[in-house]
């Protein structure tokens, strides 16, 4: 039986001496591994759709439950973000958040959407590729169930500024009286408020690294997983 969906590539991983083993995020039905026969190849029609960040219509042949791709169809390469390290890296954490939030058997479409929305405005715009990869990060955790809350303090009610916290079990800012969590810049709190949608936030390269940080730690005490290419990227900021 052969069915088409568009999907995202997220990972590929060489099998013999020509195949690839890779893992694809689709909207209607979640995450699936599927081979790509003779893809390493020179000349393989289907080299490109085992591409990073490839966005395709994948046709896949399904057999006993297991998956192969016999075709696909192009909808967006991505290939700028490779001529930029940081883009590529920053592009590259997007689909491991992808794969590291979405489990075998879940569906949600909104994924497939944020993920690859993430990756056009990083191709549109390479200097804001960090940016764009904190915005893609607030929407997957949220999406997952685990939202960060940039609204006033939820202990007291006052309006955030200067000396604040945030805290991990819950995923919220706190103000410097109330002190709940770990210290927090203000650099910080303004960059996540930006990528929330916040008209009167603006993010900064200092409260980029930071809120990315925060965020790759926020992930690891919710899910007790690791998120290692964002580590590679932070290191590289």
């Amino acid at each position: 039986m052969e069915w088409k969906a568009d999907a995202l590539l997220l990972r590929a991983a060489d099998y013999g001496e020509s195949d690839k083993m890779v893992t694809l995020l689709t909207a209607d039905r979640g995450k699936i591994g599927a081979a790509m026969k003779g893809v390493k190849k020179a000349g393989a029609k289907l080299r490109f759709a085992a591409q990073p960040f490839c966005f395709a219509e994948y046709v896949l042949a399904e057999r006993a439950g297991r998956y192969t791709v016999t075709s696909a169809c192009l909808h967006e390469g991505f290939y700028a973000i490779r001529e930029d390290v940081t883009c590529y890296y920053a592009a590259s954490a997007v689909c491991e958040a992808c794969n590291s939030f979405m489990y075998e058997g879940i569906v949600n479409g909104q994924m497939l959407v944020s993920a690859v929305t993430a990756l056009k405005e990083m191709e549109a715009a390479p200097e804001r590729c960090v940016f764009a990869l904190v915005r893609f990060l607030l929407r997957a955790l949220s999406l997952a169930g685990y939202p960060v809350s940039a609204e006033d303090c939820p202990a007291c009610g006052k309006q955030i500024a200067g000396k604040l916290y945030f805290d991990l079990a819950s995923g919220s800012f706190f103000c410097g009286d109330c002190a709940v969590g770990t210290p927090a810049s203000e650099s910080t709190y303004r960059t996540v408020c930006a990528a929330l949608g916040k008209e009167w936030a603006s993010s900064a390269p200092d409260g980029e690294k930071r809120a990315l940080r925060m965020l790759k730690a926020y992930y690891a005490y919710q899910t007790e997983g690791e998120l290692s290419i964002l580590g590679e990227l932070l290191r590289m900021l």
